[in-house]
């Protein structure tokens, strides 16, 4: 089993939004520890130590040691990343959420799906569209995977691989199994559509005519009876 990564947090007191401004300011995130049989935690964690445990082939699914202290003291907790909320604009974490979990209790978790391999449909001109990013699933946390593979190949125009053809071993997969997961579509065919003539321009130009029309036969009419 490969090592957890260890994150030292200590407790912090007092809690809002001018405390956790004042953190953030010192390179600092505002955290919180809870689980089903633990009272929420409020806690400081380093920003740059957070991004290292983050740094695994698992991502966000990584499981962590997270080392809860408050002065001399010191208690240890396997933990998995809940929630992350980062700035949009300065990309920056502002607060993280940690979940303790049981390592001999099933989690919930979404897995990244990755497709591997050129489906036979794009060689002949088709597109191949991803639809589903994540396949949620139900595993014990040292089995959750980090990534769910899936060989696309074999796909010709027309055709899909939905979430209930996979499996994932030692998960249950709790997504909806009817989802399309990829699909190769045919290309774009690009259509040379007529310039439309507006009716109103149609019925200007029928008008004009009729008016050419009158004042042609009104000219001859003249003539006749200059004539006469």
């Amino acid at each position: 089993m490969q090592q957890r990564p260890v994150l030292k947090a200590e407790i912090r007191e007092g809690v809002g939004k001018e405390k956790a401004n004042k953190i953030r300011l010192k390179g600092l995130i505002p955290a919180i520890f809870y689980g089903p049989r633990t009272q929420t935690i409020p806690l400081v964690i380093d920003s740059k130590e957070l991004a290292k445990a983050l740094q695994t082939e698992a991502g966000e699914n990584v499981l962590i040691d997270l080392d809860i202290r408050k002065g001399a003291q010191s208690d240890r907790k396997v933990v998995m990343l809940k929630d992350i909320q980062v700035d949009p604009l300065k990309r920056i974490t502002l607060h993280t959420d940690f979940y303790e979990v049981a390592m001999d209790e099933m989690v919930i978790v979404e897995v990244p799906v990755h497709l591997v391999g050129k489906p036979e449909g794009t060689k002949v001109g088709g597109i191949l569209e991803q639809v589903r990013r994540v396949i949620e699933v139900q595993c014990l946390p040292g089995d959750i995977p980090k990534s769910i593979d899936i060989d696309v190949s074999a796909l010709n125009i027309g055709d899909s691989i939905h979430v209930q053809e996979i499996s994932v071993e030692k998960a249950k997969i709790i997504s909806d199994t009817n989802f399309t997961i990829a699909t190769v579509v045919p290309p774009a065919v690009e259509e040379k559509v007529a310039e439309a003539v507006a009716p109103e321009a149609v019925e200007g130009a029928e008008v004009k005519e009729e008016e050419k029309e009158k004042k042609e036969k009104k000219e001859e009419k003249e003539k006749k009876e200059e004539k006469e």
